[in-house]
Parts: C-alpha cells; structure tokens; sequence
C-alpha cells in the first residue's frame, strides 16, 4: 500500500490571461503523491500554491499537461466520472470551513456519503463515529453558527475524511485560527493519515507545520524545488 501512486500529475502548466496579457502561473511541474506521503507545499503569496492544490484535486482545468487520480487521467473522464472518483478518492480542507450552515455538524459530514449514495440513517451513523474521533461528540446537532472556529475546522476535516480518501488536499487549513488551535487541527490530521494511510498534501504559509511533514517543496516562478 505504502508505494501506491495515489496522485500524480505530469508536465502541469496553468496560464491565466487578463486584460491581453498571458501569465504563466505554473510551469511543466511533475510530482508524484503515495499513499501516506506527508507534503507540504510553501511559497510566496500568488504563487500558485492554491491553484495547483485545485488543479490536481481536479477542481480547475490544466492548460497543459495531465493529472492522474488513482492512475486514471482525469481528462478522460466524464464530467460525472470525475466528480465520482473525486469524491471517493480525494478530501478537501481549505482556510474557510465551507460547512453547509442548515445544517448540523453530523448532517455535514454524512453529505458526502448519502451523494455517493450511502443511506442517510447509515451514513450520519458513521459521521456521528468519525465526529467522536475527531472530539465532537458532544455537537452533533450544533449548526456551524454554533461552533467555534476550532470545532467548525475539525468537523470540515471530519467531512474530508467520511469517505476514506486516498489523499487529502489541505489549502491553509489552519489559517484562521490561532495557534493553539491550529496546532490541535494539525496534530489531528497527522494523527489521521498515520492511523488510516490517507495522503497528505498541505498548502501552508507556515514553516514551523511544513517542517513537520516528511517533505517540503517550493513553489517559485512557477516550478516546484525541494525544500527537505
């Protein structure tokens, strides 16, 4: 399982065009993600740290280059087939906890298994387990507004993690919380990926939690450079 490709892209390029003008944002980058890998990902702001992050999570179109999920090319894929392997594949935590604030902290971490087609008794079942783990067993109905950063932050990884993915994708997941609390969500999510094998891919601005994931890399003028 250890030296499974769980993600991969080659030759990745992204141009954004504005006013006329081409920028190249990223350039020809190839890497490579195993299962259980630990990578951050740090550069300057507008680097381009987030838009590979939504490149091979499949959420942005490359203008070059192909991303494999699981070692399927997502180019080939229907737009249905792609949503489908994403979602059983590959976990999502950004800077803003996108929780649904309708509804409660189980019912958001069951959305993504009742979309894959999980019954919804079974599906808050597990959420409700996976929310105990995660040190929320006691706001299970509590709606996001009635949540403090840290538990609204540690339910969106609940929600990242219903599915089993393979990898998740982690865009400044502690960005908005003090450093306590930051800590704890990081400790959590390292805490996980050993547990589980789920590969770690995080975006950050912050050295001191970069340095603590098995390998570094830089993005700069486009192109990635190891950091460690």
């Amino acid at each position: 399982m250890t030296n499974q490709t769980v993600l991969s892209c080659q030759s990745l390029s992204k141009s954004f065009v504005d006013g006329g003008l081409q920028t190249e944002v990223l350039k020809g980058i190839d890497l490579s993600i195993q299962a259980s890998d630990r990578l951050a990902i740090v550069g300057s702001s507008g680097s381009g740290k987030s838009t590979l992050l939504h490149l091979l999570g499949g959420l942005d179109t490359p203008s070059e280059g192909e991303i494999f999920i699981q070692g399927q090319a997502i180019s080939k894929l229907s737009v249905n087939a792609l949503s489908r392997l994403r979602n059983q594949a590959l976990g999502f935590v950004y800077q803003f906890h996108h929780l649904l604030p309708e509804f409660t902290a189980v019912e958001n971490v069951a959305i993504p298994l009742v979309i894959a087609g999980q019954k919804p008794s079974v599906a808050k079942k597990e959420a409700a387990e996976l929310l105990s783990r995660v040190g929320l067993s006691h706001r299970l109905t509590h709606k996001p507004g009635e949540l403090s950063g840290g538990e609204r932050q540690r339910a969106a990884l609940a929600r990242a993690l219903i599915t089993k993915p393979a990898c998740l994708l982690a865009d400044e997941p502690t960005g908005n919380l003090d450093h306590r609390t930051a800590e704890g969500i990081f400790d959590l999510m390292m805490e996980l990926n050993a547990q589980s094998g789920t590969a770690l891919v995080i975006v950050t601005h912050d050295n001191g939690l970069a340095k603590r994931m098995d390998k570094t890399l830089t993005l700069m003028d486009g192109e990635l450079a190891t950091s460690n």
